[in-house]
């Protein structure tokens, strides 16, 4: 019968209803109606002439009962049956832009058929979803946590079941990682906040007079404490490293994360100074080398940023920086006109008046000053019209500073519970056996090896419903 003139259109067929079933939805049409759009899908009907070029229009059809059956959402339909009686397509709140995409482009109606009503929102959404905006391009899509994070997550724990003693080294990672993994990780996390902070403590100490001690040459010498203590916390630093490195699951991912080499550089400066003490001398018959040393020995002031391992707070803090840079660039470059417009300004009011406003440059540091609002008062304006630009600068400082921080405020909001999300699921990931593990991610590969290649469920031709050969 393929390819084979059907002799059922009969004469009268253009006067007759058909009736189109969509979902379970019936509704009769008349051919007339259809034929005003005959680009459109169930307009092609009217000039099918063989069972091929129907059914590459539909997904079954009854002869007899002169119906059509489509496997689509019925609701849409109601709004496609609008299109029909008045010419004009309205969008379906309930669908997604892109479902709404797909459904008309089945269907067959241009979107130039948006009524005026809906035409703007569909377009507005349409170009939403397609370019995101600068604020939604550098979040991620949901406020929850990612689902392939987790799976990521999953699958690093799965590495364990491969690996001599899996189960402790399992348990000792999580225990390191995740300061709410159970009560040994918190009294873990306790002491190595606590040792960061005394280290931060003895560092500041140090640089007190009342604790240094000088020897016979002028060189300044460590308080015995405060030298134990600075050898016991590089001793904790130093087992934590090594112990995450070994219990970690992936090594080469150990030296990407940024907290591992937060760990690493507030180590290696100690091992540094201490191994150019040991080869070369002291800091003063080093020469210039002696001052990279003591640059060095500054950096142990990175030990701070290792509570980030412990806080959640200061990691979401880290990520909405890092998410968070032009905003940060568009900030940069409103205060930088704002700085160059009224320095301008006060330079031309009061060269004259031999008050610090001598060039350009040098109204810089008073224009950053007044737009940060900080406002040290080291230069000031004299004049009438320089007090006016001053306020100018400050109100406007105001405008540039706050603009931006509902901006980074939502997204530290969105990173916050982001990273308890993905705490709880390593905590909910230990309860779960390997085997479960293994099973999910086999359902996730299923899963997505199956979209695209299901084809609509066509009903069941009737005995009677073609006509006989």
């Amino acid at each position: 019968m393929v390819n084979k003139t059907l002799t059922y259109w009969g004469a009268a067929f253009e006067e007759d209803l058909i009736n189109i079933n969509v979902g379970g939805l019936r509704r009769r049409l008349s051919p007339s109606a259809l034929s005003k759009f005959p680009d459109t899908r169930l307009g092609r009907l009217l000039s099918c002439d063989s069972e091929e070029s129907i059914l590459q229009l539909c997904d079954d059809y009854d002869v007899s009962a002169r119906e059509f059956y489509f496997d689509r959402n019925p609701g849409f339909f109601l709004y496609v049956l609008h299109f029909y009686q008045t010419g004009k397509l309205h969008v379906m709140d309930e669908l997604c832009v892109f479902s709404f995409c797909q459904e008309i482009e089945y269907w067959g109606i241009n979107e130039f058929f948006l009524d005026s009503c809906c035409s703007y929102r569909y377009h507005e959404r349409k170009l939403e979803g397609r370019h995101h905006t600068w604020d939604e391009e550098s979040e991620v899509s949901s406020v929850d946590t990612s689902p392939d994070e987790i799976s990521d997550i999953n699958h690093e724990l799965l590495r364990y079941s491969r690996l001599r003693c899996g189960t402790a080294r399992k348990r000792l990672w999580l225990t390191m990682e995740n300061p709410g993994y159970s009560i040994p990780s918190k009294l873990f996390s306790f002491v190595s906040i606590s040792v960061v902070l005394v280290s931060i403590a003895t560092m500041c100490i140090h640089s007190m007079p009342e604790y240094q001690r000088v020897d016979e040459s002028g060189a300044v010498l460590d308080e015995p404490v405060l030298h134990k203590l600075e050898y016991f916390c590089i001793s904790w630093f130093t087992f934590e490293v090594s112990s995450r490195l070994l219990l970690s699951p992936n090594p080469k991912k150990f030296f990407k994360h940024p907290l591992n080499l937060i760990d690493i550089v507030s180590v290696l400066p100690f091992y540094f100074t201490l191994l150019v003490d040991v080869t070369a001398g002291s800091d003063s018959e080093l020469g210039n080398l002696g001052k990279v040393v003591q640059v060095f020995r500054l950096m142990r002031i990175f030990r701070v940023l290792k509570l980030a391992r412990h806080s959640t707070g200061l990691r979401s803090l880290g990520a909405t920086l890092k998410h968070s840079y032009r905003e940060v660039g568009i900030l940069l470059l409103y205060l930088a006109v704002g700085v160059s417009v009224f320095s301008g300004v006060a330079y031309t009011a009061e060269k004259e008046e031999d008050v610090g406003f001598d060039t350009i440059p040098a109204c810089w540091w008073w224009g950053t000053v007044s737009m940060t609002t900080v406002g040290y008062g080291d230069v000031v304006p004299v004049t009438v019209a320089g007090k006016l630009a001053a306020s100018g600068c400050i109100l406007g400082g105001i405008l540039v500073v706050a603009l931006p921080i509902t901006i980074i405020f939502n997204k530290f909001s969105h990173f916050y519970r982001k990273q308890k999300a993905l705490e709880a699921a390593v905590r909910n990931s230990e309860k779960k056996k390997p085997e479960e593990m293994e099973s999910e991610q086999d359902s996730e590969v299923l899963s997505e090896s199956s979209l695209g290649r299901g084809s609509p469920d066509r009903r069941s031709l009737t005995p009677g419903a073609l006509p006989a050969p």
